[in-house]
This record gives structure tokens, C-alpha cells and sequence, in this order.
């Protein structure tokens, strides 16, 4: 099977329905975690309902989909911060199908997003009960860091500095980077 990844819009039925795998997985990890119980329903709707995705739209953000063997596998977005600082946001990949290099392949997709946004360093939070997520970035070369916001579930910040790549050079956003099969795709 063959991963793909390419931009989609924020507000697509796609993009609803990653989003809210998404948010019902961290959310019932953490309220199992801390409250011994899943999320409650009502809860969960509010927290879909005010997190639009918006700013995950050009000219500032970006959403890519990752699809495996041609359906909706995970996301993530990129948005910018400041002209030079980018925030990767909303990574996740269906339970599934996590361990197939897919993530890898979706921050990588990422990366050259905030690239071709302008940005120089890419920053993230996450949980400390994702510990998986903390594990990916760090093998990914991010570094932990000082906060870069107060969001109240962050419990630690990640930065990697993304240099230029050609692409960025010329202007021009290739999820994929060069249009060849993704590297780590498996036949």
C-alpha cells in the first residue's frame, strides 16, 4: 500500500471527520488519564464546533491529509506564528495504520509547507501523556524547548530549524517534494 499526502481544504467533510477522530482520541486519553472516564459527548461537540481549523488556510497555514491506499489515514497543519516561525499542529494518523512511516512522511510534508510559507524553524506542543508524539519529534531531529505559548495542555515544546530547500526557493509548495512516490511508501 502507498501513503499520499496533499494539501486540503480546512473546512472540507475530510477534514471534519480527521479532526474529529482527532479530538475524541486526546481527549478521552486525557480524561481517562486524569478523570477515569471518556470525554463526555456534549464536550466533545463544543471542542470540534470552536476549533474551525481557519487558520490552517493560505495564505498563512496549511492542512495536508494523508490518504493510505487512496483513503483519509491522518493530518496535519502548519500555520504561521510570525514571518520566520511556523507551528506544527493537529498531527495525527488513524490508530490503525500508525507504524507504517506514515507520521514521518505527514511532518516531513509539513516542513516543506512551512518552508514554502517562509518560515525558518518550525515549533510544536504537546502532552506529556503523548508520549509516542514526543518520540516521533524528537527522532525527527525536533528539540525540546521553552514554551512558546500557554495553552492549557501543553506540557512541552518542541523547535526544529528548517533551513531552505529548493522548493521554498522558487515559491512553490510539493507536498510530496519532488512528485516521485513518497520515500517510506510500501507497495
Amino acid at each position: 500500500m502507498a501513503w499520499s499526502i496533499a494539501p486540503e481544504p480546512f473546512d472540507s467533510a475530510v477534514a471534519a471527520a480527521l479532526w474529529r477522530a482527532y479530538y475524541t482520541e486526546v481527549s478521552d486519553r486525557w480524561y481517562l488519564l486524569h478523570e477515569g472516564h471518556r470525554t463526555d459527548p456534549a464536550d466533545l461537540e463544543r471542542a470540534v464546533a470552536a476549533a474551525s481549523g481557519a487558520e490552517l488556510a493560505p495564505p498563512r497555514g496549511q492542512l495536508l491529509v494523508a490518504r493510505y491506499a487512496g483513503d483519509p489515514a491522518g493530518s496535519a497543519g502548519v500555520r504561521l506564528l510570525d514571518p520566520a516561525t511556523a507551528e506544527l499542529t493537529r498531527v495525527f494518523l488513524h490508530r490503525n495504520l500508525r507504524g507504517r512511516g506514515g507520521a514521518a512522511l505527514l511532518v516531513a510534508a509539513a516542513e516543506r509547507a512551512a518552508r514554502a510559507l517562509g518560515a525558518r524553524r518550525m515549533v510544536l506542543d504537546t502532552r506529556g501523556d503523548l508520549v509516542e508524539a514526543r518520540a516521533l519529534y524528537a527522532r525527527l531531529g525536533y528539540t525540546e524547548t521553552e514554551p512558546h505559548n500557554t495553552d492549557r495542555y501543553a506540557e512541552h515544546w518542541f523547535r526544529k530549524d528548517l533551513g531552505v530547500q529548493p522548493d521554498q526557493a522558487k515559491g512553490r509548495f510539493n507536498p510530496a517534494g519532488t512528485g516521485a512516490p513518497l520515500p517510506g511508501s510500501r507497495p
